[in-house]
C-alpha cells in the first residue's frame, strides 16, 4: 500500500513522504500540473550511492560559485557548516560558466570534495547536488553519502573559485525544446523540495499546489501498478492506460 498523504504538510513528514517515491513518480505528478519536463534537472548523475528503494529528498540548500575574477566579494562564513537538517546541497555556477552540451560547465576544477561529504552527513543533511564536478569519489561512497554531479575532477576549487551566494536562486541553462530558441532556464529556488535517486534529480516547488501534488502521487503510482498487471496478462498497453489513470 502507498504510504498516506500527510495531512499537516510539515516539512519532515512531506520528506518522508516524498521518500517512499521515485523521482520519476513525482515528475509524473508535475506533468499532470502542466509541467512538460516533469521538474527534472537534467544531465546529473547518482555518483554517491546507488539508491533503489527509497529517493533522497530534502529542501534545497543553495551555494553559488564564481570565478575568483568576479566583482561579488566571497561569502566570509563556510556554506557547509551552516548546512540545515534535512537539506539536499544545491551547488552551481553562473550562466556565463554554464554549457547546453557536455560537460555542462565551464569550470574544470571539481565544486564539492569529500571533506564536504563528511561535513554534511554530520549535520543532518540528506545529500548533494553539484551542477559541476566533484571529487573524493570513494569517499562519498564510504560515507554512503548521496551525491549526484555532472562530472568527476580531481582538483580543488580554492585556486580558481569562491562562493558568492548562499541560500540564493540558482539558474541551470539547458537546450530548449522550442525549435525557435536553443537554449532555456530553469531555476532552483532555496527551500525547493528535491527529490533525487538513481533515475535523476527533481524539483518541486514548496508552493499552495504542493498538497495536490503530494495526492495525486499514490493514486498514480497505484493506476500504473494496475496496469502493468494488465500487459502482463495480455492487455493493450495504451488501453489499460486509458482505463485505469482515468480512474485518478
Amino acid at each position: 500500500m502507498p504510504p498516506p498523504v500527510p495531512k499537516s504538510l510539515s516539512t519532515k513528514e512531506v520528506i518522508k513522504f516524498l521518500s517512499s517515491y521515485s523521482a520519476c513518480d513525482v515528475s509524473d505528478a508535475l506533468n499532470q500540473q502542466g509541467l512538460a519536463q516533469g521538474g527534472f534537472i537534467p544531465n546529473l548523475l547518482n555518483r554517491s550511492p546507488v539508491l533503489s528503494a527509497t529517493s533522497a529528498v530534502g529542501k534545497a540548500y543553495t551555494v553559488l560559485y564564481a570565478p575568483k575574477s568576479d566583482p561579488r566579494p566571497a561569502v566570509k562564513q563556510s556554506y557547509i557548516d551552516q548546512v540545515p537538517e534535512d537539506a539536499i546541497i544545491v551547488i552551481g555556477l553562473p550562466l556565463e560558466l554554464q554549457l547546453t552540451t557536455a560537460p555542462y560547465h565551464r569550470v574544470t576544477n571539481a565544486l564539492y570534495g569529500g571533506l564536504m561529504s563528511t561535513r554534511a552527513q554530520y549535520r543532518k543533511a540528506n545529500g548533494s547536488v553539484v551542477l559541476g564536478r566533484i571529487r573524493d569519489l570513494d569517499e562519498h561512497n564510504e560515507l554512503k553519502y548521496p551525491v549526484w554531479s555532472y562530472g568527476l575532477g580531481t582538483t580543488a576549487n580554492g585556486p580558481a573559485l569562491k562562493v558568492v551566494g548562499i541560500d540564493v536562486p540558482l539558474e541551470i541553462k539547458i537546450t530548449s525544446i522550442d525549435p525557435s530558441k536553443d537554449e532555456e532556464t530553469l531555476k532552483v529556488n532555496p527551500g525547493d523540495y528535491i527529490i533525487a535517486d538513481k533515475n535523476g534529480v527533481v524539483r518541486l516547488e514548496d508552493n499552495e499546489k504542493l498538497g495536490e501534488v503530494l495526492n495525486y502521487i499514490p493514486k498514480r503510482v497505484e493506476a500504473d501498478t494496475n496496469v502493468s498487471a494488465d500487459i502482463k496478462n495480455g492487455k493493450p498497453a495504451v488501453e489499460s492506460q486509458k482505463f485505469w489513470r482515468g480512474k485518478i
